[in-house]
């Protein structure tokens, strides 16, 4: 069985292999050339080797110069061609799997924002990161290590063969054994290696980069919880388990080198043993004799990378294996019936949500909601930290399916089964939205491709920006840098808010947007969402915050306390009947009046 279940994964890891690698989208043209310059490249190393050979026994018979010259001349032209069609090779090969890496990604980005939205929810971010950026890297780099590597040893194997068959066909046989040891059995025993660990290794590194990504992007967050010293030592723990399972490869690829060294080693051996009685019979010239015995150390150059080729491949298809599966999960159609048709909302709609339980699978945070959101009303979600308010935001984007109740737009009902049909109607704007590393006009075409520079600079002066944006040297076309890495908290956040403004969605829910902002810039961000975004400009908007202070401006305050609702109303009634929420905003400064 266990044997059966061996031969089962591999199939279909090669399967899952062959679907990413149709994802490429790599013309066979482009292979073919890069495959044929690399032919040409070790082509003319082992010809060198072979022409040197030549060479240097019929010189030391001391024949007439003329004789020597042709073989002179091929020396120094195959010298040449091998480093230029190696420059050559290296060229076409990159070329076919950088184009590759970017349409897999293209692809895999596709299929992600058109499927099946629990196939992103479902796992960890740190996770999603790994498959759509390392995992992408590994299947496009089998083209360059694997694919291309392997097919010009195929075909220069063949030509050395015939070409040592022709002067004497012993000594060919002896090469044909050498390289099934260098070409076939070093190669096994790397990719052996590689799957004995392989899995520890993709699932250890998918961990170290969940790990790093909580303790680089949530540093305030991890602090505040004292996560930050079990963080560090799990990491440690990852990494030495990174460590072990190298090392347990670090074994058979030892023997895999060794095995091409004495394969290397033994064709010339070999081939001296069984010419150089053939030369002392008459049947073989003493010249032809060093090129039949030299020769070989040549033409294992070719078979040099097949090893580290064999365990890409090995590592290629584990790649391929997790981007699959995370497509084919995009793909899965959700079990999830009580959605309607869109088509029918109007421009200005109503958000309704009745008898609402919000939560993840297995697991209900928050129940028993009801609320209505107007055209052009503004509506706060408070509470402490941990009673639902993201949970429920994303349920009432369709981004989460409902544990019970119904969310509707305009009477329609939305879930994750017609989400991205909602998401014309819906956007979530999340705390830790990504800022690209690329223009500020190209930040915002994120929330829609046709977004103009007039379009850009309204929604900047209407999220607070304009002033920052005159002051910029490159103004729109300015670099944002890694994540908004050039930017202030506050800035970063407006930015966030100009984006959702650029989106034609009359329904806008924004996530905690003043998380980790001094409580002056925080209640200066949270008034003017609540105001002018949704007074001006005709929205609906919901404001997730456990910033209490610039509720006032709120059209309703709904606070949420033990898994569902404690209270709704206006900033004032609450402050005058509830005295939890009199306590929470009491213990803040009031710094917007």
């Amino acid at each position: 069985m266990t044997r059966s279940g061996g031969v089962g994964e591999r199939v279909g890891a090669v399967r899952d292999l062959r679907v990413a690698l149709g994802l490429l989208d790599v013309s066979p043209w482009a292979v073919i050339k890069a495959v044929t310059a690399g032919v040409v490249a070790l082509g003319s190393a082992i010809a060198l080797g072979a022409v040197s050979a030549w060479l240097i026994a019929r010189a030391s018979q001391m024949p007439p110069v003329m004789m020597l010259s042709v073989a002179t001349v091929a020396v120094r032209a195959f010298g040449v061609t091998r480093g230029l069609f190696r420059y050559l090779e290296r060229l076409a090969s990159h070329q076919v799997a950088l184009s590759g890496m970017a349409s897999l990604r293209t692809n895999v980005y596709d299929r992600l924002s058109r499927g099946n939205i629990a196939a992103v929810t479902s796992v960890s971010r740190g996770d999603l990161m790994t498959r759509v950026s390392a995992d992408v890297d590994a299947v496009g780099d089998v083209i360059v290590k694997a694919v291309i590597p392997g097919a010009v040893a195929a075909v220069l194997s063949v030509g050395s063969l015939l070409l040592i068959g022709s002067l004497y066909p012993p000594a060919a046989l002896t090469l044909a054994v050498c390289m099934i040891l260098a070409g076939v059995v070093a190669p096994w025993l790397a990719q052996r290696a590689g799957r004995g660990s392989e899995q520890q290794i993709s699932n250890a590194r998918s961990g170290i980069s969940e790990v790093a990504h909580d303790l680089l992007h949530s540093p305030g967050q991890v602090l505040v919880h004292g996560d930050d010293t079990a963080l560090v030592r799990l990491l440690g723990e990852r990494e030495r388990s990174l460590d072990d399972a190298l090392e347990r490869n670090s074994r058979l690829d030892a023997l895999a080198q060794f095995v091409f060294v004495f394969a290397v080693v033994a064709s010339a051996v070999s081939a001296a043993v069984v010419s150089i009685p053939a030369t002392n019979a008459g049947l073989l010239s003493p010249v032809a004799l060093a090129v039949v015995v030299l020769t070989p150390l040549a033409v294992f150059e070719i078979h040099q990378g097949l090893p580290a080729a064999a365990l890409q491949l090995h590592t290629s298809a584990t790649a391929a294996r997790r981007i699959v599966a995370l497509l084919d999960d995009a793909a899965r159609p959700l079990d999830d019936t009580a959605t309607d048709d869109l088509s029918a909302v109007s421009a200005h709609p109503t958000l309704v949500a009745e008898g609402l339980a919000a939560g993840w699978p297995g697991h209900t945070v928050v129940s028993g909601v009801s609320l209505t959101a107007l055209p052009g009303q503004s509506i706060a979600l408070a509470g402490p930290s941990g009673t639902g308010k993201t949970t429920l935001l994303y349920t009432l984007a369709g981004l989460l399916p409902a544990h019970a109740g119904t969310v509707m737009v305009d009477g329609a009902r939305i879930g994750p089964a017609n989400q991205h049909d909602a998401a014309a109607h819906v956007v979530v704007v999340a705390e830790d939205d990504h800022v690209f590393d690329t223009t500020i006009l190209e930040n915002l075409r994120v929330a829609r491709g046709d977004v103009t520079p007039d379009d850009a600079r309204a929604a900047l002066a209407a999220a607070g920006l304009a002033q920052w944006v005159e002051g910029l040297p490159e103004g729109l076309d300015t670099v944002l840098g890694p994540d908004g890495t050039t930017m202030s908290g506050g800035e970063r956040r407006r930015l966030l808010v100009a984006r959702a403004l650029c989106s034609s969605a009359p329904i806008v829910l924004f996530d905690e947007p003043g998380e980790h902002l001094d409580p002056e810039t925080a209640d200066t961000v949270i008034t003017d969402l609540l105001t002018t975004v949704a007074n001006d400009h005709g929205r609906t908007v919901v404001v997730a915050t456990h910033r209490l202070t610039p509720l006032r401006h709120a059209s309703t305050v709904v606070y949420l306390e033990d898994g569902g609702i404690a209270a709704r109303g206006s900033h004032e009634e609450l402050v005058a009947g509830h005295a939890g929420y009199r306590r929470a905003v009491d213990a803040e400064a009031p710094v917007v009046q």
